[in-house]
């Protein structure tokens, strides 16, 4: 059983749910705030558009190498003790973020701000799984991814208002208030748990696996700006895959290991990992592209983008807890593999929008993203949890979100890398070859005068051409993955209802299956 300190007679879980969950509500806010303001901060801070990618991937980076070996510290060393050291330096970095006095500054806080992300999530939800047991937690997992969706439906907008009226550094404000006021909610209401069985971290693996997954995402990250056979990105790359190789081997020779390799043969398990990273290419990329699509390339102001991106994010403030009440009915791989597909819908109506056309026509297809992501939204982490003992909530929520995190990073940086070479194409095929390449850069990043600059042998016409054409067939990609994403996570997930138990010597991990 989880190792607590003894909680005073009146137990106060809901004050740990509302904690954890203003905690959640804080991230997104962090992750859109930045993507709104990303041209007033190009503009105030200068940077080319390879150090204006990092005010994003630089965050995605450390968050997403990180949270596995956050979860393992939290089970280790103490749930209470790693989520309040997390949010604590989570609105410290938020603060001195606001202060950066120059694009380098604010990409290493952005890296910093990351980290502490990390830890305050994964802890945070493993405190979670100790609170609460069966349908309560389910109820509480939804209620958390409908916090998160608070953050991503009123982030842009949010953001949009305090950029119009106090300048894009005011859009940390409410970061750091939501932090704050988690930390002591959580100093007050959390109790200290741990894992028994831990008997401190599993350093070679924690270190193998943190540093082999940061040199993947990076080499990932440089490839659009230097090219795949680049030797620096090659070194990171095989860097990366030795890494990984020597991870496997030392997971294997522990006895306590920070991620069980014996999950992977389990078909559930390895759903709940793919769904993990379905939303990566069918929602979260498009929190990026379009709030640059919107101000960048088709001239809305920073208020007009943040009310149209309501539309995408807005159906997680309901759904993902409708989703909890729907497994009454239908199971999970039913309602996550007919929501994928809804959203795979959606994209390929989103595909049939023009740039540079009636603008409200984006808003009933983003909503159809929107609703179809909502539905296994609040379900994933639930799912995460239910696969391995409750003493081990903290490298299940750090693997679960490592997938997530990380698919998402990489996920970023290839559709970044995916639509500047589409555009490029259509730019080339217009007769402007030479320059086509940094004027694509500079349209994916929004800039849509340096753009022209770059180009000015063609007009203005002809650029928003390219880049509208160049979005319409990466939108046309997703939906196909997503669909795909949906079959898959259907057949697996529909495998029965999986838990991972623990057999007296510790040293392996079996299976239990029985019928849903």
């Amino acid at each position: 059983m989880t190792q607590t300190n003894p909680r005073p007679n009146m137990a106060q879980p809901a004050l740990v749910l509302f904690s954890v969950c203003l905690a959640a509500a804080a991230m997104p806010l962090t992750f859109t705030g930045p993507a709104v303001a990303l041209p007033a901060i190009g503009r105030a801070l200068g940077g080319s558009p390879i150090a204006l990618n990092w005010v994003t991937n630089a965050f995605m980076l450390t968050f997403g190498s990180s949270l596995m070996v956050a979860g393992a510290l939290a089970d280790a060393y103490g749930r209470k003790r790693l989520f309040l050291i997390g949010v604590g330096a989570f609105a410290v970095l938020s603060m001195a973020l606001a202060a950066a006095p120059d694009i380098l500054w604010f990409d290493l806080g952005r890296a910093a701000q990351g980290l502490a992300a990390a830890a305050a999530f994964s802890s945070g939800m493993a405190a979670l799984a100790q609170e609460f047991d069966g349908s309560a937690r389910i109820r509480a997992f939804s209620i958390v991814g409908t916090s998160f969706g608070v953050g991503l439906a009123f982030g842009p907008i949010a953001s949009g208002l305090m950029i119009e009226a106090f300048g894009w550094r005011s859009i940390f404000g409410l970061v750091v208030a939501l932090a704050v006021l988690a930390f002591a909610l959580g100093m007050r209401a959390l109790r200290e748990s741990r894992d028994p069985q831990a008997g401190g971290l599993d350093w070679p693996g924690a270190i193998s696996f943190t540093l082999g997954l940061a040199l993947f995402t990076y080499g990932v990250l440089l490839a659009p700006e230097r090219g795949w056979t680049e030797p620096t990105v090659m070194g990171l790359l095989a860097g990366a895959v030795a890494l990984f190789v020597a991870f496997g081997v030392i997971e294997r020779s522990v006895a306590r290991p920070m991620l069980d390799l014996a999950l992977f043969r389990y078909p559930r398990f390895v759903g709940v990992q793919l769904l993990a990273a379905a939303p990566a290419y069918a929602f979260v990329v498009l929190l990026i592209l379009l709030p640059v699509r919107f101000i960048g390339i088709e001239g809305l102001s920073e208020i007009a983008a943040g009310r149209l991106m309501i539309a995408l994010s807005a159906p997680l403030l309901v759904l993902p807890i409708a989703a909890g009440l729907l497994t009454r009915w239908f199971s999970p791989a039913t309602i996550c593999g007919v929501g994928l597909l809804i959203a795979a819908l959606g994209l390929f109506w989103l595909s049939r929008i023009s740039v540079g056309g009636e603008i409200m026509g984006v808003v009933l297809p983003m909503a159809l993203i929107g609703i179809g992501i909502s539905l296994p939204w609040g379900l994933m982490d639930g799912l995460a949890v239910s696969v391995v003992p409750k003493e081990r909530a903290g490298m299940a929520t750090g693997i679960f979100s490592t997938t997530r995190v990380a698919g998402e990073g990489v996920a970023l940086a290839v559709v970044s890398a995916v639509l500047s070479a589409l555009t490029a194409g259509h730019l080339g095929a217009g007769g402007a070859a030479a320059n086509a390449g940094p004027a694509a850069q500079r349209l994916v990043t929004g800039d849509l005068v340096g753009a022209t600059a770059a180009l000015p042998q063609i007009g203005h016409a002809m650029l928003l051409q390219g880049y509208g054409a160049a979005f319409a067939t990466l939108l046309l990609m997703l939906c196909a993955i997503t669909v795909v994403t949906a079959i898959v996570v259907f057949v697996f997930l529909g495998r029965g209802t999986e838990q991972v138990t623990e057999p007296a010597d510790k040293t392996e991990a079996r299976l239990c299956t029985s019928q849903a």
